[in-house]
């Protein structure tokens, strides 16, 4: 652990170069990391993305929350943050529908999203959710070093980040996808091994009509928020390292800055699943 604090704490000063020649108030910025998972498998990486977060906050003056707990999602809550960020969430997340329309009605209001690695594996029978996301879970290949290509250089997210990046980590696919979101990073899938047939049945399978290359991270104006996800991150060392660090603070960054004033007047949702006005 000490190790691995020690690398944070460079990654942290290298990232503060990175972004000091960019004006921008973090100090205006409050966000609330969400860790509660529904029943099923719960990432091990969740405590570093929390620590890692806190750091990145401590050092760019921006407010940090976290919570496990669904009882945080009321609209008398919400109201105070610029966006939630939800860690590697998956499965079921919320306790009652009551706290599902309070979250919906927080995007509606003009409330920012951040999505970290398995987020589109979270609320799989939430219509609404899913379409907030972009899409769901699907599968993943497993853990290995593949490839993973920037196409907007220029989005925050993406400063830092290498324009080819190898990195070890779990190629996610998703299903049920909505055409809103704008794609920033793909996976290159001509370096996913598929050795085996099985590996390579269920990669075409899950591929789609996408040729060799399938979305990673991407950003969304969704229902009168904003939201910006990244499938990457499963390995607790990411949330030590200064090229993810700089790309998940980027996130934060982007959607932030899309961010007014959170202001309930706006949502016109009554009930989770009420119809979306486009």
């Amino acid at each position: 652990m000490k190790k691995i604090a020690s690398v944070l704490v460079f990654a942290l000063f290298w990232i503060t170069g990175i972004h000091a020649q960019n004006a921008f108030n973090w100090q205006k910025v409050r966000v609330l990391v969400y860790t509660k998972n529904g029943k099923g498998y719960v990432h091990d990486n969740i405590p570093f993305a929390v620590k890692a977060i806190q750091q990145l906050g401590a050092v760019h003056k921006f407010k940090v929350d976290t919570s496990s707990r669904a009882e945080v999602m009321t609209e008398a809550n919400l109201k105070q943050y610029t966006l939630l960020i939800f860690p590697s969430t998956n499965n079921d997340v919320f306790d009652t529908d009551d706290q599902r329309l309070a979250f919906r009605r927080y995007i509606e209001a003009g409330g920012g999203f951040v999505g970290l690695h398995s987020v589109t594996g979270t609320e799989r029978n939430w219509r609404w959710f899913k379409m907030m996301l972009g899409g769901t879970f699907s599968w993943h290949a497993k853990f290995q070093p593949f490839t993973v290509r920037v196409i907007d250089t220029r989005h925050p997210s993406m400063k830092g980040v290498p324009a080819v990046w190898e990195k070890g980590d779990e190629c996610y696919f998703a299903k049920e996808m909505y055409p809103g979101p704008r794609v920033l990073m793909v996976h290159d899938l001509r370096t996913i091994d598929t050795s085996s047939i099985q590996q390579k049945e269920t990669l075409q399978k899950n591929r789609g009509n996408y040729g060799d290359f399938y979305p990673t991270a991407w950003e969304y104006a969704f229902d009168g928020g904003h939201t910006w996800v990244t499938t990457l991150g499963h390995d607790k060392k990411d949330y030590s390292d200064p090229v993810y660090l700089n790309h998940i603070l980027g996130g934060i960054r982007f959607i932030a800055g899309q961010v007014k004033p959170v202001d309930f007047k706006k949502a016109y949702a009554r009930h989770r699943d009420d119809e979306v006005r486009f």
